[in-house]
């Protein structure tokens, strides 16, 4: 699949909306209400670095028709939350947790109905929850794949490709364009100069990529949340891998965390990759089986679970 992960923009029951951060900054957003007579719970999608929200805006639409209030979103300086230009404006990946996706927990823990809030996070949408102060809020977490993109954590048959990629050729870019020009080259989308520059000079310790004042904080912080995770990944996922979802879950202490690896071919697929489980052709599969975690917080694949 396209890096890009792109899809025309299915907005079909949805409703626009803004989220205010405490900085001011503004997120566009779209709300989903639950489609049934009853409500099962609300339901916040983040979504993966450089992904546009549409992407996801399928599997929005799916888990309304089954009875969640669904809040989709983007991040600051991607999509619909874009300023008119990106050079110099100083959003960084840490940004989108302690601000982006706080406000988003706070949003839908206002507005909800009835039911559990959950978070489902797609790549760094899985670790970001840890750094909002309002993650204790949060009733329980599916994540697809859940990493911070430390390069040692890569696919062994790729990591060499992906290293020069993303903390070579990503961080040269940045640095003459003054943010990074994913959408151009057709490498997911355009990001801030500080996004581009976090993931490119990560370090194999999130907390070494913040001042040392400020190291225990953010481990408080990600061991403060108490929700039960259920973490995905999938065999073919080259930044996603076992030892990238589990380098995210360690910093989740408070909770009980659950790893699953689930093959392509558990699905009748050849391939699935980092980004295939958000595409509607496993609507009838994959995203089916979410709705007994969403629902129940039963773990539908009991025999794909590996050490965490």
């Amino acid at each position: 699949m396209n890096e890009r992960a792109q899809f025309p923009p299915v907005v079909e029951d949805s409703e626009p909306c803004e989220i205010v951060c405490t900085d001011g900054v503004r997120l566009g957003a779209r709300l989903w209400p639950a489609r049934t007579q009853s409500v099962a719970g609300s339901v916040i999608i983040n979504p993966a670095t450089g992904v546009l929200a549409r992407y996801y805006h399928r599997y929005a639409r799916f888990l309304a028709g089954h009875g969640f209030d669904v809040l989709t979103y983007d991040y600051r300086g991607i999509g619909a939350s874009r300023p008119d230009s990106l050079k110099g404006c100083g959003y960084r990946w840490r940004d989108w947790g302690e601000r982006d996706v706080e406000a988003a927990i706070n949003l839908m823990h206002v507005c909800r109905r009835a039911g559990p809030l959950i978070v489902v996070g797609h790549s760094i949408g899985g670790f970001l929850p840890g750094l909002a102060r309002s993650a204790r809020l949060i009733d329980r977490m599916l994540t697809v794949g859940a990493q911070y993109a430390w390069w040692g954590d890569y696919a062994p048959e790729r990591r060499l490709f992906l290293l020069f990629k993303w903390h070579v050729a990503m961080p040269l870019l940045t640095a003459a364009c003054g943010y990074f020009p994913g959408r151009r080259l057709g490498w997911l989308e355009d990001l801030p100069a500080g996004v581009a520059n976090e993931w490119s000079f990560r370090r194999r310790r999130f907390e070494r990529n913040y001042p040392p004042a400020a190291r225990a904080n953010v481990l408080a912080r990600m061991a403060a949340v108490t929700a039960p995770i259920l973490a995905v990944t999938v065999t073919d996922d080259e930044f996603g891998t076992v030892p990238a979802i589990r380098r995210t879950l360690r910093y989740y202490t408070g909770g009980e965390r659950t790893l699953v690896s689930i093959a392509p071919g558990d699905y009748g697929r050849a391939s699935i990759g980092h980004f295939g489980l958000f595409h509607d052709s496993h609507a009838s599969g994959f995203w089916l089986d979410t709705l007994l975690w969403l629902r129940e917080g039963r773990n539908p694949w009991p025999c794909r679970v590996v050490a965490a």
